[in-house]
């Protein structure tokens, strides 16, 4: 049966505190790697946290926890097709939730669960799209923090399979140099919508590198500016793998501020999709909704709420109140509705969405 994620994260993250609480974060795909593998890793982490439990606490609180998570680790289904797992034990709670989103491997032995520790917990890959263009040819590359992959686009990436169609067009043209600018607008009109084709499957920051000649071309006929980080000039058509790396270094070591760019941009082409919904009641609605593809918060946004008479309804609430209808925090839950609907979260610093009210969410496409 597949798992409410929204009700059961309610459940305990509104539980009573019963000490010891133990969260495991990991990986989990068992169809892309090994079950040994995988088993080995959980042994790893199931004897850290016996040892620690073992140290910290008396047996009568150590025993019962440990028991309960052997338990679960020997029920887990190896043939889910998600990408990581979230398990959380306690003395009264044991629970194991599938996820669609990657995270690095981390064990917590608190007071509480928090559901931003997945997000925090979530995996960095460090992944971009470079496009080098010359006045001859054009490349594009996957590139991460080491390698990079030439990606082959539906679109000829040299300016040669272009000319007899321009000289046709531009047979009375006695400027050489007007023809080669028509030629050249031509070549980059196409490797841009080529881009535009990339840049739908692939989700990722931009980087563009050419002369400032063919970048201000590039420019001028690109539609996909709004996806570019930054442009690196030079002449970069010979250029190695490493020295790919090498150039590329400054500009991706502070990928926090590379990937709040890229989720800005995510936010602005929404916008103009008419897909994006920001304020906290206007996210609370579409998650709960289960529009949610892609939600955007500021870290430490914090908003205590309560339901209206419409559960897709919340109204801001100062002070703390236990009844049914007080929500401690709405992020948190407006967090737990987008994973539950397969969809992503990230945070950016305060400030970053201060044209949003602090929180944005991109919708799915729906037909």
């Amino acid at each position: 049966m597949q798992l409410q994620l929204t009700e059961q994260f309610s459940e305990i993250l509104n539980a009573p505190k019963y000490l010891p609480c133990v969260s495991i974060l990991m990986p989990f795909e068992p169809k892309m790697g090994l079950k040994k593998e995988l088993d080995y890793r959980l042994k790893m982490a199931s004897d850290k946290i016996e040892r620690e439990l073992n140290e910290t606490y008396p047996p009568e609180k150590a025993i019962p926890v440990i028991n309960k998570m052997n338990k679960v680790l020997g029920e887990l289904n190896y043939y889910t097709h998600k990408k990581s797992i979230a398990i959380f034990i306690s003395p009264i709670i044991e629970k194991v939730y599938y996820l669609d989103i990657q995270i690095e491997e981390k064990v917590i032995i608190d007071e509480s669960f928090e559901i931003r520790d997945l997000i925090y917990c979530k995996k960095e890959i460090h992944k971009y799209l470079l496009a080098v263009l010359s006045g001859k040819s054009a490349k594009i590359f996957l590139g991460n923090t080491n390698h990079f992959i030439k990606i082959t686009s539906n679109v000829p990436d040299n300016i040669e399979a272009y000319k007899n169609d321009v000289n046709e067009k531009i047979a009375n043209f006695s400027d050489e140099n007007k023809r080669k600018e028509i030629l050249l607008n031509k070549f980059l009109l196409h490797t841009d919508n080529g881009l535009s084709i990339l840049l739908q499957s692939y989700k990722l920051p931009l980087f563009v590198m050419g002369t400032a000649k063919t970048i201000g071309h590039f420019k001028s006929i690109s539609h996909n500016l709004k996806h570019v980080i930054d442009y690196i000039p030079g002449n970069f058509e010979d250029c190695t793998e490493a020295e790919f790396s090498t150039i590329m270094h400054p500009y991706i070591s502070d990928w926090k501020s590379v990937q709040q760019k890229r989720l800005l941009s995510q936010i602005d082409e929404s916008m103009g999709n008419k897909k994006l919904v920001s304020g906290i009641s206007e996210v609370w609605k579409a998650a709960s909704l289960r529009r949610g593809r892609l939600l955007v918060v500021e870290k430490n946004f914090i908003y205590p709420a309560q339901h209206g008479a419409d559960a897709n309804v919340i109204y801001k609430r100062e002070e703390i109140n236990n009844n049914a209808f007080y929500i401690k925090d709405a992020v948190d839950d407006v967090i737990e509705k987008v994973l539950s609907s397969g969809g992503d979260v990230e945070f950016v610093d305060e400030g970053v969405l201060q044209n949003y009210n602090k929180i944005a969410l991109i919708e799915y496409y729906r037909a």
